[in-house]
């Protein structure tokens, strides 16, 4: 499932699959006939049922699957990542990042523009990343944010350096969250020095719709040790931590996270001093 922003709320959102050749043979004139929200507040989940079905999906055959469509409509389009999202009355769409590699034949994928698909009508559009409509929330995955971040944070002071001084190279803390904020999901994660010391010295947000980027200068724990501190305190109930996000707690960097059970439900959130 994704994170959206949807009507000003977090949500996340799944789309159903057939469950089989036949099941498909036996309702695909009507379509999938809903898709699922999950309130990221509340945790309550909703079935959001369709006056018309889901003709495009991934569990579709022949014309109508997903990716058969998009290569037949797109044939020359490099496609990254495709995400399932609703717009703001509720209308399912696919939307597909397009990539260009600005190093030669294969190296430096960046995002150009991004297909919007109609998932139930099959109608396609494609944008350039300037003019993408603020509802789309997911353009950048964040396995490309953290890449571009990673390459940036190496080299930065040059090819050399990286491989020996290694002064001022860093990297991103191993796991990111999403943080909704402005109508946009932003991407958050940790960064640490190179070497790997079990401490960060800031963290960056980044706009997964216009690739904005935004770095914080705040030293203290990584991430993962705030998750063991989280998990230490409740050791009796066996619960994990999701990787946290940073908030400003009166005025004190602090780990906000949320210890979940062994099926996957929030049970309690910790907050954990940064310093």
């Amino acid at each position: 499932s994704a994170q959206i922003n949807y009507q000003g709320s977090p949500v996340r959102v799944n789309y159903l699959n057939y469950g089989g050749f036949f099941k498909w043979w036996n309702n695909y004139r009507n379509g999938i006939p809903a898709y699922m929200t999950i309130d990221m507040r509340t945790q309550e989940v909703s079935v959001i049922r369709l006056e018309e079905g889901i003709k495009y999906s991934p569990s579709e055959y022949f014309g109508r699957d997903l990716s058969r469509h998009l290569r037949f409509s797109y044939p020359t389009c490099l496609f990254h990542d495709v995400n399932f999202e609703i717009d703001e009355t509720g209308t399912p769409y696919w939307v597909a990042s397009v990539i260009d590699k600005t190093i030669g034949l294969f190296d430096g994928a960046d995002v150009i523009g991004a297909v919007l698909m109609n998932a139930v009508t099959g109608e396609t559009a494609y944008y350039d990343v300037a003019d993408i409509p603020t509802w789309v929330d997911r353009v950048y995955a964040a396995d490309l944010l953290v890449a571009q971040y990673n390459y940036y944070g190496k080299y930065n002071n040059g090819y050399w350096n990286s491989w020996f001084s290694q002064t001022g190279c860093t990297t991103t803390t191993q796991g990111y969250n999403f943080i909704a904020q402005d109508d946009d999901v932003w991407m958050y994660t940790g960064i640490t020095s190179v070497t790997g010391d079990r401490g960060n010295i800031g963290f960056i947000l980044v706009n997964q719709r216009t690739k904005e980027a935004r770095y914080y200068s705040c030293a203290g724990a990584e991430e993962y040790s705030a998750m063991s501190s989280a998990q230490g305190a409740v050791q009796q109930y066996s619960y994990k931590a999701t990787f946290p996000l940073l908030l400003n707690v009166s005025d004190q960097p602090t780990y906000f996270m949320a210890p979940k059970d062994s099926a996957g439900l929030v049970k309690m959130y910790a907050m954990v001093n940064v310093q």
